[in-house]
């Protein structure tokens, strides 16, 4: 079995990154319209160096892949990372991969799924994110789950000659509607 179904929801579930699917990963990780709301754009991703960046997460923090349950098909990748226990915090950061893929509610499922974990199984009580300004599906996904923006780093990012706004988002567990 290629996935492990940690998470599981109504249309995906989040496994365990697989090594294997370096190639895959290198694929969407050079392509700009996945590069670029990920602030990778001015990087080039190589089949090498992404094998060693999956066997690093899959070894470490909580890093997952999403699978769509009807075929266990490999849509992206969801993490929870920078966790600091003490004060009960993380970072959360995702993408979907495959452009038919997108718009579809697989990765607001997918946040649902880790915020559930977080907060009831890791006992997180703040998780936070950013998204560059100039990616409105992914704000308003966010903003409709309870993420609130927190602050704005102005022009903190340059695509293309253009200044882009870091926009700073976090979640309490009494925000987060299932």
């Amino acid at each position: 079995m290629r996935y492990f179904r940690k998470m599981e929801g109504e249309r995906v579930y989040l496994s365990p990154i697989h090594t294997d699917d370096a190639e895959i990963y290198t694929r969407w990780l050079n392509d700009p319209a996945v590069a670029d709301h990920l602030g990778l754009y001015r990087q080039l991703i190589s089949l090498g160096n992404e094998k060693k960046i999956l066997e690093t997460l899959s070894n470490e923090g909580h890093h997952y892949a999403i699978i769509l349950k009807e075929n266990d098909e490999l849509l992206g990748n969801i993490s929870l990372m920078d966790i600091e226990h003490i004060y009960r915090r993380a970072a959360m950061g995702l993408f979907i991969g495959e452009a038919g893929r997108r718009g579809r509610g697989y990765g607001a499922e997918a946040i649902r799924l880790i915020l559930d974990y977080g907060f009831h199984t890791l006992n997180l009580h703040n998780i936070m994110l950013t998204v560059h300004a100039d990616n409105p599906r992914a704000l308003a996904c966010y903003q409709k789950i309870g993420f609130r923006e927190i602050g704005r780093r102005r022009e903190a990012r340059i695509k293309d000659g253009q200044y882009i706004d870091l926009i700073f988002m976090d979640i309490l567990p009494g925000e987060f509607g299932k």
